[in-house]
């Protein structure tokens, strides 16, 4: 075991401005020979990266590291402000009480319910976009509404609000995206948008999700307050759809260009359930590491000695092209059988939405390999445009045809 070094300088992070759906290279010689290095994003204190699969399981699921010791703290990140972290700046037991009361609406039986509607949706879009003719943009006819009509249902918010949340939610992955005046704007506005619906059930119960947060908060004061409330419900509108609008175009993006990917799940589509779970370990949905554990105690990782109060970060894209865990990591296999892959998160903070996301990305690639299994990039792939500026990696628009 190595002591910790702060006199080591800390590498400038990211290493590179992400392009496209690349692992930077230097993270398999960093799993090799300095699995855990010391890191400086632009704002913030230095922080650890933990780089291999075990440690990052490690780091996100032992509570001897913490999310709630970052209030406070200097927090390494990649924008000015602190992101908007809500529960996600939480540990047990304060974090359980608000997930067990979200996770009702996420349960395999509720997203199994809607899995039959969501086809429904999948086919009326996909035919929408087959009838506007080729070539159509994917992430307009497809990608964007799916999953913002889904989690409206879901939570009871009105589908016909979509242009303003989905504008709002930008705050809650930006970086650079927008300046710190307007991400705080967007965020208040998101914030009292969601208030204002939360008052509304008030007046007039109802069965979704923001319903039974009042109820259980007016039933039960002490189990959540107003703030609770309104930040809970506003994190899981964005996040509820805000990955999944950038997922889907990352997940055909990548079918269409990985030699002979698009094809072998046309010839097979029983493949589809693996297949996702392989493109969400393959594709680096992260643009950089956020949300800092922080160590309470002394802690050996990754054969460094990490002190108590120090941040330690994880790379999800490295830990899932960890060759110890997944033989021949980095190439593309649809067929893959064991795949822990750590797309969703691991520990308290696993992904909520993880059985929602996977049943709106199987059924999306069902409803393609279906309807449309002649589908192809429409321009050259050098003439695709990528998002910046977020904590996520996803396309500004993907023109296919078929």
């Amino acid at each position: 075991m190595t002591e910790t070094s702060q006199a080591a300088i800390p590498q400038q992070y990211p290493f590179t401005d992400p392009h496209r759906l690349d692992v930077d290279p230097r993270y398999a010689r960093l799993r090799r020979e300095q699995p855990l290095t010391r890191i400086r994003l632009p704002f913030g204190e230095p922080a650890w990266l933990a780089t291999r699969y075990a440690d990052v399981r490690t780091v996100l699921g032992d509570p001897r590291f913490s999310r709630a010791a970052s209030v406070g703290r200097d927090e390494p990140r990649s924008t000015p402000r602190r992101q908007e972290s809500g529960i996600l700046a939480m540990d047990p037991p304060e974090h359980s009480r608000l997930r067990r009361l979200a996770a009702k609406a996420f349960t395999a039986r509720r997203v199994e319910e809607l899995r039959p509607r969501t086809r429904a949706l999948a086919e009326e879009l996909v035919g929408g976009m087959v009838a506007a003719g080729s070539p159509a943009d994917l992430v307009a006819h497809l990608a964007t509404p799916l999953p913002i009509r889904v989690i409206c249902d879901l939570l009871g918010v009105p589908v016909a609000d979509q242009d303003r949340f989905h504008t709002w939610s930008e705050a809650i992955v930006s970086t650079t995206s927008l300046s710190p005046e307007v991400a705080q704007s967007y965020l208040d506005q998101l914030l009292a948008y969601m208030a204002g619906l939360i008052a509304q059930r008030r007046v007039t119960p109802t069965d979704d999700l923001i319903g039974a947060m009042v109820r259980a908060r007016d039933d039960n004061a002490d189990r959540l307050t107003e703030d609770e409330m309104v930040r809970l419900a506003a994190g899981l509108l964005a996040a509820g759809h805000e990955t999944t609008v950038t997922q889907i175009p990352n997940l055909v993006y990548v079918l269409l260009t990985e030699p002979g990917a698009w094809g072998r799940l046309c010839a097979d589509p029983t493949l589809v359930p693996s297949a996702v779970e392989e493109l969400l370990r393959f594709i680096p949905l992260g643009a950089t590491a956020a949300f800092a554990r922080y160590a309470l105690e002394d802690v050996e990782l990754g054969g460094v000695l990490v002190r108590a109060g120090e941040p330690v970060m994880v790379s999800i894209p490295s830990a899932n092209r960890d060759e110890t865990v997944f033989p021949d990591a980095d190439r593309l296999d649809l067929g893959r059988q064991a795949n822990p892959h750590l797309g969703f998160g691991h520990g308290p903070h696993h992904c909520i939405g993880a059985q929602l996301a996977r049943m709106e990305l199987q059924v999306t690639l069902q409803t393609l390999v279906a309807r449309t299994p002649g589908l192809r990039l429409a321009v050259p792939e050098s003439a695709l445009t990528w998002k910046s500026g977020l904590l996520v990696r996803g396309l500004t628009a993907l023109p296919v045809g078929w």
